[in-house]
Formats: structure tokens, sequence, C-alpha cells
């Protein structure tokens, strides 16, 4: 027997099953919308395509859907010219809980039992449908929650995974709570339908009704430790929540942004995992610390270079080295720290504790832990000058603005993760596109005359931009600063949002690129503090944390 899949709250589910239907969440993230992007509008939302995706490639037979967005409208007349579905229905639910709205919903209830029992060949079975009703139970010990629109499993199973506290998933189908008291045992059909219209529409609302009041129930639990706010890309519903929360609730927020695609949720570990750290949650046991050499090293595996620096037992640098990463994350990080051993003629059993940071920490197995260089460059930049509080870091392939506690811990961060518009890889290929060296890029745009505007971020219609200014034959040091000017204007949007604060340390080996560094400080209006090891931030912070193990 088919199973009939659903993917909302609003869902009449214990109506399905009284009528023999055995239902599931349909909530699982594709690879990709190979399948999707061939029906459906290129800006239809992530979730749209993942149901599309799912019945177009036969693993979804049945499905109940509720009319709670143009999204949802629009995939139900895709699937209904598809000839795929055995069984496809659309609730016509209203979104606001009134005397009229429920009347409404008791009418398309009605119609539901019949053309559902009509497909089943079965009756609506009273006994069944009262069976049916599981209320949610809320767990009163410390807890994360995911809010925001629905998150993936995927995605979910990999919150879990990263956060230090139970993680509880309180978007859409995963905070239904219908019947939390049951009906009255004489009513008759009508009089149920009635009733369950009602309870129905009386649930925390979604983000679809008119009246969000009741949602704030989800972020003022006293035993909620953090949220992890979740949006789906071209979904609008849920942006305006956010910003209300995060002027109506202390504990920590990070938001984050998939578009239901496995791959998409894979970008987001880093995001996942600093915020975890910064909860500063215990979730191991120190190890008894013994007397060894007393030396530590920190491996900063980036995407551009791998950095390592070995540090004494008076927090002193022994030695430090910067590598480029290669070919392989793990051959990168045992090439980089043969050498840094090497300069400082120490041998791999002199060093007590290793530490791993970086985009390929995961993958480098001598290591004795691993943290997010979100964590290691607050760490680091602290160490380095104690009055930072916020911390520019351009690398390679991201860019991240870090707020810093008096302590150095991180208070509050921001990332550019999903391409590499604004990083060290997008001013390489803008390098290669004006045939000079990263050095000649950092010193050309000091001097200027004409103040050229680059419109677009992005490296591929930024590059077409700089290849026409090139062809009018504008001058490469005013090109040079309309790039700069570009980095500029995204990574001060980033600190605006961390909501900045002096003193400002910028970190990466970005930080070297003087024209830059100029362009970003007036457009922030203060000095940046660069130091002679910004490039060196994320390893030196590792091996701080190693000290400590």
């Amino acid at each position: 027997m088919n199973k009939t899949y659903y993917v909302c709250k609003y869902t009449p589910l214990e109506l399905l099953e009284a009528l023999g239907g055995e239902c599931e969440i349909l909530n699982d993230m594709p690879e990709g919308f190979d399948l999707a992007e061939q029906v459906a509008h290129p800006n239809i939302c992530g979730f749209g395509k993942a149901v599309l995706e799912a019945v177009l490639a036969g693993k979804v037979k049945e499905l109940v859907l509720v009319n709670c967005c143009d999204t949802i409208r629009s995939v139900y007349d895709i699937l209904e010219d598809s000839g795929e579905m055995d069984f496809l229905y659309m609730v016509d639910m209203l979104h606001c809980d009134t005397s009229c709205s429920r009347e409404r919903t008791a009418a398309q209830l009605k119609d539901l039992v019949r053309a559902y029992g009509e497909y089943k060949g079965t009756t609506f079975d009273k006994e069944k449908f009262l069976k049916a009703f599981h209320p949610k139970k809320r767990t009163q010990d410390p807890h994360l929650a995911v809010l925001g629109a629905r998150m993936g499993n995927e995605l979910f199973q990999m919150t879990q995974d990263a956060m230090p506290l139970p993680v509880v998933n309180e978007t859409c189908v995963n905070n239904r709570s219908v019947g939390d008291t049951l009906p009255e045992a004489d009513l008759d059909f009508d009089q149920l339908m009635e009733w369950y219209a009602e309870e129905l529409l009386h649930q925390i609302p979604c983000m679809r009704m008119m009246d969000h009041a009741g949602r704030k129930q989800l972020y003022q639990d006293p035993s909620l430790k953090g949220i992890i706010y979740h949006t789906v890309k071209f979904c609008d519903f849920y942006s305006f929540e956010y910003s209300d929360i995060k002027g109506h609730t202390d504990v920590p927020l990070l938001k984050i942004e998939s578009d239901y695609t496995v791959q998409s949720s894979g970008q987001l570990s880093t995001r996942l995992e600093a915020f975890a750290e910064s909860l500063n949650i215990e979730t191991e046991t120190r190890r008894e610390k013994t007397m060894g050499k007393g030396y530590f090293a920190g491996i900063d595996s980036g995407s551009t270079s791998t950095d390592v620096v070995i540090l004494d037992r008076d927090k002193k640098i022994v030695s430090s080295v910067i590598m480029p990463t290669g070919a392989g994350a793990a051959n990168g990080a045992e090439r980089a720290l043969e050498e840094a051993l090497r300069q400082s003629n120490l041998n791999r059993e002199d060093i007590d504790a290793v530490v791993t940071t970086g985009y390929g920490r995961t993958a480098i197995s001598d290591g004795d832990k691993s943290i997010t260089e979100i964590t290691c460059h607050a760490r680091g930049a602290h160490f380095l000058d104690p009055s930072v509080r916020t911390v520019v870091d351009i690398g390679g392939q991201d860019s991240k603005v870090i707020r810093l506690n008096d302590d150095g811990s991180v208070k509050n961060f921001v990332m550019n993760d999903k391409c590499a518009a604004g990083t060290g890889r997008f001013l390489e290929m803008m390098a290669k596109t004006m045939e000079m060296s990263l050095d000649e890029l950092s010193k050309v745009g000091l001097s200027y005359q004409e103040d050229i505007t680059i419109s677009s971020m992005c490296t591929v219609f930024a590059e077409s931009e700089v290849v026409s200014l090139i062809a009018q034959n504008k001058a490469t040091d005013d090109i040079v600063h309309g790039l700069n000017k570009a980095v500029a204007a995204k990574t001060a949007s980033l600190v605006k949002r961390v909501g900045g604060e002096e003193a400002y340390m910028m970190t990466g080996g970005v930080a070297q690129n003087q024209g830059l560094v100029k362009t970003l400080e007036e457009r922030l209006g203060t000095k940046l503090v660069i130091s002679d090891k910004s490039q060196l931030c994320g390893a030196l912070g590792a091996a701080l944390f190693a000290t400590e193990m």
C-alpha cells in the first residue's frame, strides 16, 4: 500500500488515518533539482522543488497539500498536470482562526473524506479517528530549538550532531499539536468535523496565518538555551519573524539559510559548529594533563594555504609556516607541520597537543581536537591585541566578521560562504584577468584618478565588467580601486549585520592587500589593526587552544 505524504501541520492527518491511510512527512533533501527545474519556475523556493523532485523521481504517489502559499499552489498545478500521481488533493484552509474559517474548514474536511474515501474504498471510522491523536509533549529540560521555515531531515540531523544540547525541531509540521483534549463521545460526524476544524486552526500558528502572536511561546520558553533560525531560499515568510525575535530574546541566535538540497546543508557545517562553540557548554571531560615537552601546535587548513603555529608552554611562537594547501587537506597539513617541526628542531613526539581548524580540519587525522576557524580567529586576534572587538577575516574561499567578548570569546558572527564573491579567490581571479600578480594588485589600488564602480560581486559578471573597462582603456589603478570598493562594500555590510565595534582587526591573507585595507578603512571610518601575523591568526588560535588541553 502506498503511503500518503503531507508537508503541512494543518493537514488533517487523523482524518486520513480514519479512512485507512498511512501518513508520512515529506521532508527529505534531494541531491539536486534536475527534474524539478525542468517543470518549475527558477525562483520557486527550494522546498517546492524538493516536493516536485520526490514526485517526479517516482518516490511519492499520494500527496495531500494545504494552500499555504503561492509555491504550494504552483506545485499542486504542476503535479496535477504531470500525470504522476495516484492521489493528489489540496486542502483549502483559510489564513485565520475565526468562526467563518472554522466553518469553511469543516466543509473542506467533509470534501476530503468523500474524495479520499472514494480513492481508498473506505468509510470514516470514528474509533480510528479518535485513536489517531498524539498530542506533542514539550520538553522542560535545557535545549536548543530550530525555528523558522521547515528544515530538511538531513540538515536537522547535522544540526543535532553539532550541538552540545538536545535540539527540538519547532518548524512547520514538527510543532504540530492537535487533540490535546479529545471531543465529547456523543458528537455526530458534522459536529466532529466542526471540533476538528477548530483544533487544526488553533495550533501554534505558522507564518501563513494572519495572527502570529501565538508563536511567541516558541522562543519565550524558559528552558530554551539557544535558537537556530532557518530560512529557505526564495521564501519571504520567515525573514520578518527573525527580525522580531532578534529584538525580543536574550538567548544566543544563529540564522542560516538553505536551498533544501543536501549540498547546501554541507556548506552550513562551519556556522553550526561555531555557534555550538560560542555557547560555551562543556561536553567532554578534559583529559588529565601530563608533563610533556611543553610544545603545542595549531594547524589551519584553508582552501588556499595551510598554516601552522607551534607554541611553547609560555605561549611564545617557536615556529610558523604558511604553505599552499595543494590537492588534499591532509597532505597539505602533514607537509606544513613537518616544515614547522624542522624549523623549530622538534620531532612530532615533542608536541603535546595538536588542534586543527579551517575548512580541511576534519580531514586531518593528526590532530587531537578540531575547532572552527571562527572560534580560532577570535582567540588568535585577542591574543595579538586584547583591545580588538571585531575581527574581519577575508580568506581564500569565504569572508567572516566576528564580534568578540572582552575575554576573546565569540559574541556573534556572520559569514559569506555561499560563493567566492569578495574573497581572496575573487581577487585572485581579477588579478589573472588583468595579467598581474596578487602583490601587484595589492599596491596598484592605492592611488587612482577616476572613481570607478564595479556593480557586480559575482566573479563571472565582475570579470566581464573588468574586461569591458579594459576595452574602454580605463586606467589599471582606477579599475583595481573599483574592485577594492566592491569588496569593501560587501565586507562593510557584514560588519553592519554583526554590529561591529572598535577596535577592528583584519586577518587572513587578504589583510596584506594594502589597497583593499585602505578602502575598507575609508568605508568603516576607522583604522584596522593589521598584525604581521594576520595570516597566521587561525593557526595561532588553534595552538592556544592546544595549550589548554
